[in-house]
C-alpha cells in the first residue's frame, strides 16, 4: 500500500486509489503515518482533531473515524488498538514523506562532496514527490503541528537542488522558479542569492544588482537587519563582474547539420499584443438570495484563494459561480477562460481537449498546440505564468478531471463548481458548499421570476409551491417560468400540480430545464449494488436515515451500511446532517430525490 502526504493526504493499493472521507479521518491517518510505528495517544489525537475544546462527543467520533479508517483500507490496514491510543504498522507500505527525507539527504550529500549531477538527479526526484503543500486537507491543528517542519524541508530540497543546477551551469532554466521562490520567500536571502547568481550568468548583471537592493529593503522594512555577508559578498562579486563560473557545467555537443528555416517563436514570448480572453457566459440577471455564500467566494478569491462550489444537483452551483465570476471581472484583466467540464449527455468532458480550447483561447497557433496531454499543461502553466486571468471550471466530476486545469501559481484563480465532495482536496482551495435556500430566498426568487404582483395574493401557495421545489434554485426556476408562462392561472394552480407525487417530476421541466436531469447524472454515477441498495432505502417513507436503519432495513453489518450511506451522500443524493449534537450520523433524503430514484425502479 502507498501512503502519500506531500499533498493532499491519500492512500492507493495496487496503483488504485482509497476513498477517504474528510478533513479528520484524514487527520488521523497522517498523524499515525507520521507516528512511523509508535503510539498515538486518544489525547494527541484529538487535540489534532478538534484542538483545545473538543465536542462532548469527541470520544465516540475518534472511534467512529479510526472504525471508517480501518473500512476504507481494507484488511492489511496494520491500524490497531494498544493502550490508551493507537499504532499504524507501514513497515511493508510506502511512504512518500520517507521516501523524500532519504533523496533529499542522499542529494545533499552528494552535493557537499562535489558529485552535482547525482546531487541535482535526486533532489529532483525528490522534489517531484511534492503535489501540492503538504498535509494540504488535514485539520488546522495538525498542519500547525507538522506543516512548518515539513514545509522547511522542502524548502531546503529545493535550495540544495537549485545549488546543483547552477553548478551544472543551468542558470538559464532556473530563472522562473527561482524567481517564484523569492515571491513566495522574500526574506530568504539563499534563494535570493540563486537567483542573483543565474541572472549574472545569463548576461543579466543589472536585474541581479536591483534584486539585492530590492531584498536589502525588505530585510530591512520587515526584519530591521542588513544583508547577512554571504548576500553582501556576491553582491560585491556581481557588482565587480568577478563571479566565478559554474563549478561542473554540463558538457554540450554540436552536430553539424544543414541550415533549416528559423522555427516560429513560442507564443508566450511572441512581441505582439496578447489576445485578452472573454468567455465567461452570462450571470443570470434574477440571481437572487445566497448573500453569505457569494461573499464567502469573493473573500477567498480577493485573498488569493481559489475556489470550489459543491452542493447537490439543482442548488445553483453555476449560477453562483457565474455571478461572482462577474463581480471579480475587473480584477483580472488579462481575461477570463471558461469551460463546462461535463457534455449534454453527462459525459466528462478530457482535460486534454479542455486545454485545447483554453490555448486556443491564449493565443496559442493550430500548429504549434501540443500533441499530449503534461505537455499541454505545461505550456498553459506557462502562458498564465504572468497572467491575472479568472479560470472557472464548472460541473467538474473530481479533482482529477481540475487538476490537469490549474494554473502553476502566480495571480491567476480558479473557481470550481461539481458536486463531489473530493473537490476539497485541491491544494490551496476553499470548499464553499451550497444546500437548499432558505425559505425566504426561496419565496424571493419565485417572485423575481414570475413578478411579485403576481404572487403577493397568496403567499400560502407560493410557500408550498418552495416547498414542492425542495427549495431548490433550478426546480424553483422551472416553477417560476411555469407561472409566468401560464399567467391565466393562480398559483395555487400550479402547487395542486406538485402536490400530486406521481406528476410532480413531470412539473419541474420546462423547455431545456429539467429538474431530473442533474438526478439522472448522480445515480448513473453509482455502482450496481450501491444503486440497487438506494432504491431499497428509496422505497421506504423515512426522510432521515441512520447508519443503524439501513442495516436493518438492507441486512448489512453496521459499517457497511456506513459506507453505503457515505457514498450516496458524496454523490450528493443524501445530505448529511450535524454531529456536534448527535454521535450517529444521520443523512437527509430530499422528497425530489426519493420520487425520481421511485421512478427509476418502476420504469427498469
Amino acid at each position: 500500500m502507498d501512503f502519500k502526504l506531500l499533498g493532499p493526504v491519500a492512500a492507493e493499493r495496487d496503483g488504485r486509489p482509497i476513498a477517504l472521507d474528510g478533513a479528520k479521518q484524514r487527520t488521523a491517518l497522517a498523524a499515525l503515518l507520521l507516528a512511523h510505528g509508535r503510539v498515538v495517544t486518544d489525547e494527541r489525537l484529538t487535540t489534532l482533531l478538534w484542538g483545545w475544546e473538543p465536542p462532548s462527543s469527541s470520544t465516540h467520533q475518534l472511534y467512529t473515524y479510526v472504525s471508517r479508517l480501518r473500512t476504507r483500507l481494507g484488511p492489511d490496514h496494520g491500524l490497531e488498538r494498544r493502550g490508551a491510543g493507537y499504532r499504524m504498522d507501514i513497515s511493508s507500505s510506502a511512504l512518500d514523506w520517507d521516501r523524500f527525507r532519504r533523496l533529499a539527504e542522499t542529494g545533499r550529500a552528494d552535493l557537499l562532496a562535489g558529485r552535482h549531477a547525482d546531487a541535482e538527479r535526486r533532489l529532483a526526484e525528490a522534489l517531484a514527490l511534492w503535489t501540492g503543500p503538504a498535509l494540504s486537507d488535514v485539520t488546522e491543528h495538525l498542519a500547525a503541528a507538522e506543516g512548518p517542519r515539513m514545509t522547511e524541508t522542502h524548502l531546503a530540497a529545493t535550495e540544495h537542488h537549485a545549488e546543483a543546477a547552477l553548478a551544472l551551469g543551468r542558470h538559464d532554466e532556473l530563472i522562473p522558479s527561482l524567481t517564484r521562490q523569492v515571491i513566495r520567500h522574500p526574506v530568504r536571502e539563499r534563494p535570493r542569492g540563486q537567483l542573483m547568481t543565474a541572472l549574472f550568468r545569463s548576461g543579466r548583471q543589472c536585474d541581479a544588482l536591483s534584486l539585492y537592493e530590492e531584498g536589502r529593503r525588505v530585510l530591512a522594512d520587515e526584519l530591521g537587519i542588513d544583508p547577512g555577508p554571504e548576500l553582501r559578498a556576491l553582491h560585491q562579486q556581481i557588482l565587480t563582474a568577478t563571479l566565478p563560473p559554474p563549478a561542473a557545467p554540463a558538457r554540450r555537443t554540436t552536430t553539424l547539420a544543414a541550415p533549416a528555416a528559423p522555427a516560429p517563436a513560442a507564443p508566450a514570448l511572441a512581441a505582439q499584443a496578447r489576445p485578452v480572453p472573454a468567455l465567461l457566459p452570462a450571470a443570470p440577471g434574477d440571481f437572487t438570495g445566497r448573500e453569505a455564500q457569494t461573499r464567502e467566494v469573493l473573500d477567498a478569491l480577493s485573498s488569493h484563494q481559489d475556489v470550489a462550489v459543491t452542493g447537490a444537483p439543482g442548488t445553483g452551483k453555476s449560477a453562483l459561480a457565474l455571478r461572482a465570476a462577474e463581480h471579480v471581472r475587473p480584477a483580472f484583466p488579462d481575461g477570463q477562460l471558461y469551460a463546462d467540464l461535463r457534455t449534454p449527455d453527462g459525459t466528462p468532458r478530457t482535460p486534454w481537449q479542455v486545454l485545447g480550447w483554453f490555448l486556443d483561447a491564449l493565443g496559442t497557433a493550430p500548429a504549434q498546440l501540443p500533441a499530449g496531454l503534461d505537455e499541454r499543461a505545461q505550456l498553459y502553466r506557462t502562458l498564465l505564468a504572468d497572467r491575472r486571468v479568472l479560470i472557472v471550471l464548472d460541473n467538474a466530476a473530481d479533482d482529477t478531471q481540475v487538476r490537469p486545469l490549474l494554473p502553476g501559481g502566480g495571480a491567476t484563480r480558479t473557481l470550481v463548481t461539481g458536486v463531489r465532495p473530493d473537490l476539497a482536496s485541491l491544494e490551496g482551495t476553499r470548499l464553499v458548499r451550497l444546500g437548499p435556500m432558505t425559505p425566504t430566498e426561496a419565496t424571493r426568487l419565485l417572485a423575481r421570476i414570475a413578478g411579485s404582483d403576481r404572487l403577493a395574493g397568496d403567499p400560502q401557495a407560493v410557500a408550498r409551491i418552495a416547498e414542492y421545489c425542495d427549495r431548490l434554485p433550478l426546480a424553483l426556476r422551472i416553477a417560476a417560468a411555469r407561472l409566468a408562462a401560464r399567467s391565466d392561472r393562480p398559483p395555487a394552480h400550479l402547487a395542486g400540480r406538485l402536490a400530486a407525487e406521481d406528476r410532480r417530476l413531470g412539473e419541474l421541466r420546462i423547455g431545456s430545464l429539467d429538474v431530473t436531469t442533474g438526478l439522472r447524472h448522480a445515480l448513473d454515477s453509482l455502482d450496481p449494488s450501491t444503486a440497487t441498495a438506494f432504491a431499497a432505502l428509496t422505497a421506504t417513507d423515512l426522510p432521515v436515515l441512520s447508519p443503524p436503519d439501513a442495516a436493518a432495513l438492507l441486512d448489512l453489518p453496521l459499517h457497511e451500511a456506513e459506507d453505503l450511506l457515505d457514498r450516496l451522500a458524496d454523490a450528493r443524493l443524501l445530505e448529511p446532517g450535524p454531529t456536534d449534537r448527535d454521535p450517529v450520523p444521520r443523512y437527509h433524503l430530499m422528497p425530489l430525490v426519493r420520487l425520481f430514484a421511485r421512478t427509476r425502479v418502476l420504469t427498469a
